[in-house]
């Protein structure tokens, strides 16, 4: 056996390819700050698991790695109080995230909404 074909058979070279195969799996869209989302995520309660679906807007996107990224979604919800969650892109609790609107803005992070909710609706359409 030569040096190339041990190389070849490494344990380390296939431990790489089933990450690549976990990140492929998922796909996750392009997603800037003030996107409207909806966010699929797994719940596991005792021994029962659902899926909750969190809607809102994109606040905040963080991270420069595919491993650290995370985005902060906000909504309005019943009764006038703001809810704010942050979502690791790459936790395997995030089942899908769907892009239902793609606004025109003008800055990365979208931190005012949070004392106006009234700009909410001069978010512009692309």
């Amino acid at each position: 056996m030569t040096k190339e074909e041990s190389k070849a058979e490494s344990p380390k070279q296939g431990q790489g390819e089933k990450k690549e195969k976990k990140s492929e799996e998922r796909e996750i869209p392009e997603i800037e700050s003030g996107n409207v989302v909806k966010v699929h995520q797994k719940i596991t309660q005792g021994d029962k698991t659902r899926t909750q679906i969190f809607e809102g807007i994109v606040i905040a996107k963080r991270g420069k790695t595919s491993a650290d990224r995370t985005i902060t979604v906000r909504k309005v919800s019943d009764g006038g109080y703001g809810v704010e969650r942050i979502f690791p892109l790459e936790s395997p609790n995030v089942l899908k995230i769907e892009v239902l609107k793609t606004p025109r803005t003008r800055r990365s992070k979208l931190y005012y909404l949070r004392t106006a909710p009234r700009k909410l609706k001069e978010l512009k359409d692309k």
